[in-house]
């Protein structure tokens, strides 16, 4: 086990560089300067500005400088939106707010959607089960921000329930984003389960199980589900990440102050540093989440061996 969690942070590592590099030589492709805008300053100011920061270096010198400071933990400082503003400050500000709805979101997706997807694959061909279905694939289908803006439309303003503009310490305000943002993952996890729960229960054990009598709830919970739960798992990895990290359209529609819709407004204003050090961030959090995914298998079943499975 620890040779195989020791190989993975290498992994990661190896990883997190790979992205670094690609968004760093990919944000100098880009055409424009952060600096340029609607009223373009003069060129001497563009120039003083390009000096402060660095950016009239060759691009191989800028390169070892980024990459100098990311090994000590040092993302730079916003050029353009919260101008000489360390990243790692505006991340440590904004990331708390996205955390907060993404872990609500995430929960009320995963509970609700497990539980759908059982009770479709127990009611298979029937009209519970067709239902389902029809809810998930539209759910599926439908991007996030239309499902934010329809929300947001319907249940917002006065004399609705929900208030228009998002405020912190208001509960109502936290509803229609955690709705909006866990909808998606809610309808892919029931019929992931359900695809899983298909399957096993139609395994040897599940037959022999009900043939000494167990009740049907400890069979599809007790049984079924643990070996149908790790297809769930797996995508779950990556997705509490980007759900944790906030969603980038639901945060702009709902004008949510956290991550998500910061990093939108810095592409829009070619915030390079905010955006390098945004994606690393993120990048950082996906393979961790991954890994301890990769962790829970084992505990979901002890019959994984993780070190034979991954050399």
């Amino acid at each position: 086990m620890a040779k195989y969690i020791l190989k993975r942070v290498l992994m990661a590592l190896l990883t997190i560089f790979a992205v670094a590099t690609l968004t760093f030589f990919l944000m100098k492709a880009v055409p424009g300067n952060p600096f340029l805008s609607e009223k373009n300053p003069p060129q001497s100011v563009i120039n003083a500005l390009n000096e402060k920061y660095g950016l009239d270096k060759p691009l191989s010198t800028q390169y070892k400088i980024y990459m100098g400071n990311l090994v000590k933990g040092d993302l730079g400082v916003s050029v353009k939106m919260q101008k000489n503003y360390p990243v790692i400050r505006i991340i440590s500000d904004m990331f708390p707010t996205s955390a907060k709805i993404g872990a609500i979101a995430i929960c009320w997706a995963l509970l609700v959607g497990v539980l759908l997807g059982c009770i479709s694959a127990y009611y298979r061909g029937r009209a519970a089960d067709s239902t389902l279905r029809v809810v998930c694939t539209v759910g599926i289908s439908m991007p996030s921000f239309v499902v934010a803006t329809l929300l947001l439309l319907l249940l917002c303003g006065d004399g609705k329930p929900f208030p228009t503009i998002f405020q912190a310490g208001n509960w109502r305000s936290y509803v229609l984003p955690c709705l909006a943002l866990g909808f998606y993952p809610m309808c892919y996890i029931a019929r992931q389960t359900r695809t899983s729960m298909l399957d096993a229960l139609n395994q040897e054990y599940i037959k022999t199980a009900r043939a000494k009598g167990l009740v049907t709830r400890s069979i599809i919970f007790k049984h079924a589900l643990r070996n149908a739960f790790i297809p769930v798992l797996t995508y779950l990895g990556p997705q509490i990440a980007f759900t944790l990290c906030g969603g980038f359209v639901v945060e702009t529609v709902f004008t949510i102050p956290g991550l998500g819709r910061y990093f939108v407004q810095s592409i829009s204003n070619r915030d390079y540093p905010v955006i390098m050090g945004t994606t690393i961030f993120l990048a950082a959090f996906v393979i961790i989440m991954n890994l301890v995914v990769d962790l829970l298998y084992k505990v979901v079943d002890p019959r994984i061996n993780l070190g034979k499975e991954n050399g």
